[in-house]
């Protein structure tokens, strides 16, 4: 029984859930290629590296989104745009107050590696995905038409539900009128889809983890200074324990929230099993006296 345990001791992201599964062994170029039965590439890149957060060698994942060349997902771990959002609303997004600055830039130790990954893709796909929004509706349409393996559609169909579930809830409006900020769409897809084909690559029978530190705090988002965890954060971890923590910062996000929420079957300490490989993905802040990683432990 091969079985994949979530050390959640920094929180979760999307992010930091790709940059764990790489460092572990799975095959990132796996990844770029089964995420081009999307057809959205023209949309983003994918980067990722081996950084040292507080004196840990971890993998740092990153989307490059191409429409928008500024953005390089520097939100990470505690400003994730996944927040789902009503058409109506003001869709400016303005950085989590307390961000601390992201690996390489603080605490580098100068031991930071060079060896990026970065893959370009063909941007000769004009596709009709350019607009301001997706509807959770139009993420579905997108998932079932992709021709992906059933178990990685049904997996990333069900995180993305649960997000829109809970944003819908938040919002009072029904689940097919939720919509994703493009930004936050393309970012999600990718982590919650890359999560499920990653996870399917391993040949995981069964995921366990700890409970979730959601942080402390305020942070900004469209609709105003919202304490941490943010609402949709704290619905979607609805029946998922979660831990104190100190840290004044947005440690999981909903996308992070939402993997966890769907893929545990059981939230324990480490369970008894013969460790076969560990994987350390980044987030993007760096905290003084704490690594800000997500640890994976893959074992029989």
């Amino acid at each position: 029984m091969k079985t994949l345990y979530f050390d959640c001791f920094s929180g979760i992201s999307g992010d930091m859930v790709i940059g764990a599964l790489i460092d572990a062994g799975a095959d990132p170029n796996r990844l770029i290629e089964e995420l081009k039965k999307l057809q959205i590439e023209d949309e983003y890149e994918l980067k990722w590296k081996k950084i040292v957060k507080n004196g840990i060698t971890s993998t740092k994942f990153d989307v490059v989104l191409l429409n928008n060349p500024i953005h390089v997902r520097s939100h990470s771990d505690q400003d994730d745009h996944s927040h789902g959002h009503v058409h109506e609303h003001d869709h400016t997004h303005e950085p989590s107050q307390g961000h601390e600055p992201s690996q390489g830039h603080e605490h580098s130790h100068s031991h930071e590696h060079s060896h990026s990954h970065e893959h370009s893709h063909d941007h000769d796909h004009d596709h009709h995905h350019h607009h301001d929004h997706r509807a959770y509706k139009d993420i579905v349409k997108l998932i079932e038409g992709a021709g992906l393996d059933n178990s990685v559609k049904e997996t990333a169909l069900k995180i993305f539900k649960r997000i829109g579930e809970a944003e819908g809830l938040i919002h009072g409006i029904p689940l097919e009128k939720v919509h994703f900020h493009e930004v936050g769409a393309v970012d999600s897809i990718i982590d919650i889809i890359g999560a499920a084909i990653l996870i399917h690559q391993l040949d995981i029978d069964v995921i366990k983890s700890s409970p979730i530190p959601v942080g402390t705090g305020r942070i900004h988002i469209d609709h105003g200074i919202y304490p941490v965890p943010a609402p949709a954060t704290l619905e979607i971890l609805k029946g998922v324990p979660i831990d104190q923590s100190d840290i004044k910062a947005e440690l999981t996000t909903p996308t992070g929230a939402a993997i966890i929420a769907v893929l545990a079957e059981e939230f324990c300490p480490i369970p008894s099993m013969r460790i076969k490989s560990i994987g350390y993905g980044a987030g993007t802040k760096t905290f003084k006296n704490h690594p800000n990683v997500l640890r994976i432990i893959i074992g029989e």
